[in-house]
């Protein structure tokens, strides 16, 4: 099929790819000078401030209205941290201390580091309630489980990120939060009736269009009372009947990252793409996975082959290249906001620690260096794999002697019962000394239940620190509950473990 040249830049101005490395490649450069909209950065192209600024601005140098976008939403997903781990807690942190005043000025603070180095848009805040607690892809980056609680917080967070000239990005529309399965892999269905969902899922959307949020990013997900057979990306009666008639949104719609299974595994990358633009979306992300410029160019040409076919009309087209180009000039018209207090990140991870002491007085703080044992699950996607987190470290460099010892499934699970054989190697290790057992989200996973009762028993003087979605708070001498597994979430559990806090 023969595409025009006009067709094939028309549909670029609608895409967001991704690239390999800390400089942009030739084909990035040539896309953008000829019209791209944008790029999405990840972890992969962020080494140092320095190096990110030069990058955007060299972005910047070939296309001055590309929208350059990023995951940071600070916790478990952070592109700017992840190196490091985060230096400020993630949503679920921030649900539990409730201060309204201090989400924004974390939300200001990560506008301030994204506005220096040149980002357009922040991909947060996640807007899901998470009202199922075996989530497996929302979790902490929720800001809890309450719709109103999540609806004030969403929209203090899009304040304080907006203030400082950085798009927020309400998502995953219409909510991820009551699913059990990771849009990554599979479709997740949400089956709440309408009422419900106008109740829950909702809500926090409503407000935060009435906050002003600039962009709201769709989820991959079945919601059966609005449409049975396409996901709410692909789905016009989700984002054009729901998002902008029912809910009156003008501003952009972005799909998650087209790449993924739910919406990638039966239509494939171009068909879902020109499908999402189709149903609503102005702007499609893809690059996390499949970060290439032969990628690029089959979803172009699916673009313009949809348009040369009739499913997607060309003023359909250029209505979304208009929005697109609409949140760029908003961004370069608007100013920084004010400074926040210094390390509120770390400030913010100690109001969210919660302690349960059960042991006799005199527990805390621990009476000579530990030994820890982490018990690592398996993350999913949009976490980066080997970001560093865990008590372990930060309470070596406050107990010098500490001891640490990090244990994933396939450690644990031996040939006869879950755990057989570790706990004697754990309680030798832990012989005459303290016994902290650090675990992430152990209500998901009975291998870590499983170890983790085994050594109580043994040890009952030990201490629990779950660094996950809290579930029983019963086990331990001292349960502590940090809320999340940003760096500055172990640092302040270390600091009450090591008698600072």
């Amino acid at each position: 099929m023969k595409r025009s040249p006009d067709l094939l830049r028309l549909a670029d101005t609608v895409l967001l790819p991704g690239f390999a490395g800390t400089t942009a490649p030739d084909w990035v450069r040539r896309r953008l000078a000829g019209g791209l909209a944008g790029v999405v950065l990840f972890s992969r192209n962020v080494d140092t401030p320095a190096q990110l600024a030069a990058l955007t601005s060299s972005l910047r140098a070939e296309n001055p209205d590309v929208v350059i976008g990023i995951d940071e939403e600070a916790g478990e997903v952070t592109r700017l941290e992840a190196r490091t781990g985060s230096s400020r807690p993630g949503n679920y942190a921030l649900g539990v201390v409730d201060d309204e005043e201090l989400t924004e000025q974390v939300a200001r603070d990560i506008g301030r580091d994204l506005r220096r180095a040149g980002i357009t848009i922040d991909f947060a805040p996640a807007a899901d309630v998470n009202s199922n607690p075996d989530n497996p892809v929302i979790g902490l980056r929720a800001f809890g489980a309450d719709p109103r609680l999540v609806a004030r917080h969403t929209a203090a967070w899009i304040r304080g990120l907006q203030s400082t000239g950085v798009a927020a990005c309400a998502k995953h529309f219409p909510g991820h939060g009551d699913t059990s399965v990771d849009s990554h892999h599979g479709i997740p269905r949400v089956t709440a009736s309408r009422e419900e969902l106008a109740e829950v899922e909702l809500w926090p959307f409503r407000v935060a269009i009435r906050e002003g949020v600039r962009a709201v990013m769709t989820g991959h997900l079945l919601v059966t009372a609005y449409d049975e057979e396409r996901p709410a990306t692909l789905s016009p009666r989700v984002l054009t009947g729901l998002l902008r008639r029912e809910l009156g949104f003008e501003g952009l719609i972005v799909t998650d990252g087209i790449e993924m299974a739910a919406v990638s595994g039966r239509y494939g990358l171009g068909g879902a793409s020109a499908m999402a633009v189709a149903a609503g979306a102005d702007a499609v992300c893809v690059g996390g996975e499949n970060a290439d410029e032969a990628t690029h160019a089959r979803i172009r040409a699916a673009i313009a082959d949809a348009v040369t076919e009739g499913s997607l009309t060309e003023e359909r087209l250029a209505d979304a290249a208009a929005r697109v180009r609409a949140l760029a000039a908003w961004r370069v018209a608007a100013e920084p906001g004010d400074a926040v207090p210094g390390e509120i990140g770390l400030a913010a991870a100690r109001r969210a620690l919660r302690v349960t002491l059960r042991g006799p007085a005199g527990t805390l703080p621990l009476a000579a260096a530990p030994h820890v044992v982490e018990l690592a699950p398996e993350t999913n996607l949009a976490i980066d794999k080997g970001m560093p987190w865990g008590a372990g470290e930060p309470l070596g460099k406050l107990l010098p002697g500490t001891t640490v010892a990090r244990l994933r499934e396939e450690d644990v699970r031996g040939p006869h019962e879950p755990g057989d054989g570790v706990a004697a190697v754990v309680l030798r290790q832990a012989a005459d000394r303290p016994l902290v057992v650090v675990v992430r989200d152990a209500h998901r996973h009975p291998w870590q239940t499983d170890l983790l009762e085994r050594l109580l028993a043994a040890r009952p003087d030990g201490v629990v620190v779950e660094m996950g979605l809290p579930g029983r708070t019963d086990l331990g001498a001292v349960h502590i509950a940090t809320h999340g597994a940003a760096r500055v979430c172990g640092q302040a559990a270390a600091e009450v473990l090591a008698g600072l806090g």
